[in-house]
């Protein structure tokens, strides 16, 4: 029987997650759950409705995408998890594809190339993740910032609770943390190089909004966990 994948979409009063969760129903994958994290949101839940049968459906007080994305985990019945952001959306293939990538190659975790879209949805940018030519040279980019758009990850339930999940105390960078913990238990970072995932940059996103906070948040986590990534760095070939 084919692994079951719970795919988490944390929403705060964004009107495109009707999308994301259409992308995530409609994957051609045939064993999943979908699991809407409603983190304190007053507007747009009407827009969810429709779907509200075929969804799980969690409302919580607002806490930030991390505690979303920490609550929606810790309910998700299995043995994949991912993230979808409610701006974002799935290609229809992205779970099959990833998941029989991640069995043949006994991933813990895995993450993949992306097209970026509009407000529209027009894609603008095919492609557009950062590739690498070796495993040093991702962990030499992780050590100047964050390379991994977190809706292109998949990993194992059992690993996200090994490393204790995401961090709720940091609204922004939750994920590049993460990443970083993973990487310093020598987890494998495994990459699936296709687009398989829709990245949608528009004037409303909290990247854009917040860039100056995130900027800084972001230095100070590559900051804290420096002197242990060049560690691990010089210890690589």
């Amino acid at each position: 029987m084919l692994p079951k994948v719970s795919i988490i979409i944390p929403f705060y009063n964004d009107h495109y997650v009707d999308q994301a969760i259409v992308s995530a129903l409609y994957q051609t994958y045939p064993n999943l759950e979908v699991i809407v994290v409603d983190d304190g949101s007053t507007r747009h839940q009407d827009v969810i409705a429709p779907y509200r049968s075929r969804i799980h459906y969690i409302g919580k007080a607002n806490g930030g995408t991390g505690s979303a994305l920490n609550h929606g985990f810790s309910m998700a019945t299995g043995k994949y998890i991912a993230w979808l952001s409610s701006d974002d959306r799935f290609l229809s293939d992205k779970v099959a594809k990833q998941v029989a990538y991640m069995e043949r190659a006994n991933a813990r975790i895995c993450h993949t190339d992306f097209h970026i879209m509009n407000e529209h949805g027009a894609i603008t940018h095919y492609a557009a993740g950062t590739k690498y030519p070796s495993a040093k040279a991702f962990i030499q980019g992780i050590r100047t910032g964050c390379p991994i758009n977190g809706c292109t990850i998949m990993m194992t339930k059992e690993l996200f609770e090994e490393l204790g999940g995401f961090n709720p105390g940091l609204p922004y960078t939750h994920d590049y943390d993460f990443w970083i913990r993973a990487l310093l238990q020598r987890v494998d970072f495994h990459y699936l190089n296709e687009a398989l995932t829709i990245y949608r940059r528009h004037s409303q996103m909290g990247t854009v909004r917040h860039f100056d906070t995130i900027m800084g948040e972001a230095g100070m986590t590559t900051a804290r966990y420096a002197a242990q990534l060049d560690q691990l760095i010089a210890q690589l070939p």
